[in-house]
């Protein structure tokens, strides 16, 4: 039952990011509609898989594999959901290759990592983390493609990625506000996590509430930056990225050390 879903949501996210990198390049004949239409049905497709792989009898998994794939998930649509209102297609090109590459790692490794009945409380702080996180990955993408706006109308070339952008003022705006709600529920995570679990600084999640609560700063930092002091794209990418690598080895580090390593 895994695979099925899993192959329909990888040929059918390939095919609308496929569309969209030619439409990218000024080749493509199909249309916006068209190519969020391939993606939301990837999305269905990949919702099935995300499902079976989280839900064995045993409990609810969350392995390694298990919870990239949930990730990739809530991003790819969080994205499609923004795509209503912005114009930010291009995101397509990145975002659902990946959902593709998590999804198929989850169907091939479902054995990784146990499944665990959690108390409700801590399902609240673990849906709250990956939410954080997947606002905070979308970030990331908006940060990039922010970048490259901003180089090439610096270098005056105003065809291809940039003609099919909105203005930069509006990107800038849209990767802050994202940033807002992923701190905001990185707090909440936090908050319910030294409400709910046992003890955060135990030895196997020690590293894991240091570098959240640290990525938490950065996070903090570059919001109240850009308020007092009007930081703009270029500081935010730097503080954008080190405030997701430190939150990746937070999220990340200790399932891959736990899981896979030891």
């Amino acid at each position: 039952m895994l695979i099925i879903p899993t192959i329909i949501a990888l040929v059918l996210y390939s095919a609308a990011s496929l569309l969209q990198w030619q439409s990218l390049k000024g080749a493509g004949k199909a249309s916006r509609g068209q190519i969020r239409l391939l993606g939301a049905a990837g999305l269905a497709a990949h919702t099935l898989a995300v499902y079976l792989v989280l839900h064995p009898e045993s409990g609810i998994h969350l392995g390694f594999f298990s919870v990239g794939s949930l990730i990739t998930w809530l991003v790819a649509g969080l994205v499609l959901l923004s795509s209503l209102r912005q114009q930010i297609d291009n995101l397509f090109i990145g975002v659902f290759p990946m959902a593709a590459l998590a999804a198929a790692l989850a169907a091939l490794f479902p054995d990784i990592g146990m499944a665990k009945h959690y108390a409700s409380g801590v399902i609240i702080h673990i849906l709250l983390s990956i939410l954080a996180y997947s606002i905070f990955t979308v970030a990331i993408f908006q940060t990039l493609l922010l970048h490259q706006q901003e180089r090439a109308l610096k270098h005056h070339h105003t065809r291809g990625l940039v003609s099919s952008l909105p203005p930069l003022q509006t990107m800038e705006r849209l990767l802050f506000e994202m940033l807002g709600t992923g701190l905001a529920l990185l707090t909440a995570s936090l908050v319910t996590g030294f409400i709910f679990v046992d003890d955060l600084f135990a030895q196997q999640l020690a590293h894991k509430t240091v570098l959240s609560l640290l990525a938490w700063v950065l996070y903090a930092v570059l919001l109240a930056g850009r308020i007092f002091f009007g930081w703009r794209s270029r500081s935010a990418m730097r503080w954008t990225i080190g405030g997701f690598a430190t939150l990746a080895l937070a999220f990340f580090g200790s399932k891959l050390v736990l899981e896979m390593l030891v």
